[in-house]
């Protein structure tokens, strides 16, 4: 039997060690597509948003779909149609009354569950509009999740004439963030949906 010097031997066992640290390598990738298939969970159903004047704001309203095994949050979005955009909440403000603020923490979907944005509730706020925004446009929005993963949608913007609602921080700030998509129970009879794009 031929003997293999030892010097042979330890390479040999070396390559070995190398080889299956490179089968290791996909499982970062794995994980990478794992911390996308976060965003791939997350739809929106009857996604709409307000017309609007260009320069103004606008309410972005649907439901949040989770149809994953995990909570998802929504934490940010962007849109290139404003120049910022907020999540908003219904909050009491110091004298009682249900002011319109940005949420701490963002928007929790359950898994397998729904978040409702509606007029007067939670919903996506746009800030200086680039153009006016008319019935049947339609308006291009990025949702950030809390791993980082993002996910497109598209809404249709449409008329509505809501009531005014009012935002913490002092008359100054009501008259600065004051828009009107109010609290109309019309919003929910629209038939008009978003596409998520991943």
């Amino acid at each position: 039997m031929k003997k293999i010097p030892l010097a042979a031997a330890v390479l040999a066992l070396s390559a070995v060690g190398l080889a299956g640290c490179g089968a290791d390598a996909p499982a970062s990738g794995t994980a990478s597509s794992a911390a996308a298939e976060q965003a791939h969970s997350l739809t929106i159903t009857g996604a709409w948003a307000k017309a609007a004047d260009a320069g103004g704001m606008t309410g972005v309203f649907g439901t949040l779909k989770n149809s994953g095994a995990d909570d998802l949050t929504v934490v940010a979005a962007n849109s290139p149609a404003a120049a910022s955009v907020e999540l908003h909440e219904t909050a009491a403000g110091a004298d009682g009354a249900m002011t319109m603020q940005e949420i701490d923490g963002g928007f929790i979907i359950p898994a397998g569950g729904e978040y409702l944005l509606g007029p007067g509730a939670s919903h996506l706020m746009l800030m200086g509009l680039e153009d006016g925004l008319l019935a049947g446009d339609t308006l291009p929005i990025t949702l950030e999740l809390a791993d980082g993963s993002t996910t497109g949608i598209e809404v249709i913007a449409k008329d509505f004439a809501g009531a005014n609602e009012n935002y913490g921080g002092g008359a100054d700030a009501d008259a600065d963030h004051e828009h009107s998509h109010g609290t109309d129970d019309t919003h929910g009879t629209e038939d008009t949906h978003g596409t998520v794009d991943h």
